[in-house]
């Protein structure tokens, strides 16, 4: 009897352990400052996104870390720059330059850019990923800040320029727009989910704090801006989505599907990123 009690304990331990080395299904299992598990479910491999995400996705035998995802540690904010090691090398910037910010960050607050995205293949071009067999496409969002479309005002979240970036600080939960002491906060908001079909939620600015059913909670994730909301389960509380409007407007979305799995056409996945340096740069 004793030995069939010890037999069960250590086997209940070995399930626990195994359980939390290993990613779920379409789980994230590798990336720039991820700390979680590495190791994914048998029939699944640990599939390379971008150097900040990588995910368990059907196919393979069971499989750790890829080599492509091996890069420095971010440090959360703040923090004033977001480096990657030499092992690999990825083609990020965009064919159009853009102007540098002249406002200067004020203390406790971030600009928030995107950093790498993966996209629609029917948009933009493939770029080799040397010495990995791996592809990787030209981000036209790479280090585009997060603002108001109509600048300083309610209107919708997009992505633009660093010469128009906007200034953020989470506060109990909410996301808040403030360039300046004298400018009225902005805050986050999300649009309600009409239904279990939706896979995007637009973002907007509102001269009101989030409230409500649909209020949603925001936080920093080391350097990586997350939402969650209880009655939404999502795979990846860090997926973004960027999908342009009929005028080209850069609209902000959160994705309640996977990263880089489904993306809805036209739009690119995106994970979004503090920046805190003294202005922001392209």
């Amino acid at each position: 009897m004793a030995r069939s009690a010890l037999f069960f304990a250590v086997l209940t331990v070995v399930a626990t352990a195994f359980a939390q080395t290993t990613a779920p299904q379409y789980g994230q299992c590798a990336g720039q400052s991820w700390t979680g598990p590495t190791t994914c479910p048998s029939g699944w491999t640990c599939t390379y996104s971008n150097p900040y995400y990588s995910q368990c996705l059907p196919g393979g035998t069971t499989s750790s870390t890829p080599k492509s995802s091996s890069i420095s540690a971010i440090s959360p904010p703040p923090a004033t720059s977001i480096t990657s090691s030499s092992s690999i090398s990825v083609t990020t910037t965009s064919t159009a330059s853009a102007a540098s910010g002249t406002a200067t960050l004020q203390a406790g607050y971030s600009f928030i850019r995107a950093v790498v995205g993966s996209h629609c293949s029917t948009l933009f071009p493939v770029l080799p990923l040397a010495d990995t067999g791996l592809d990787v496409q030209e981000d036209p969002n790479f280090h585009k800040y997060l603002q108001s479309e109509v600048l300083q005002t309610a209107s919708d979240a997009v992505l633009g320029s660093p010469a128009t970036a906007a200034q953020f600080i989470i506060s109990n939960g909410q996301l808040i727009q403030q360039n300046s002491p004298s400018m009225a906060p902005l805050y986050a908001v999300v649009e309600g989910r009409a239904n279990s079909t939706v896979t995007k939620l637009k973002m907007s600015w509102s001269t009101t704090p989030a409230s409500g059913a649909n209020a949603g909670t925001f936080m920093w994730s080391g350097d990586t801006l997350e939402w969650s909301i209880p009655t939404i389960s999502r795979p990846q509380l860090n997926a973004w989505l960027v999908c342009p409007d009929a005028a080209g407007h850069p609209l902000v979305y959160i994705n309640l599907g996977s990263y880089d799995y489904q993306t809805p056409a036209g739009c690119a996945d995106e994970t979004i990123h503090a920046y805190t340096g003294a202005t922001a740069t392209p």
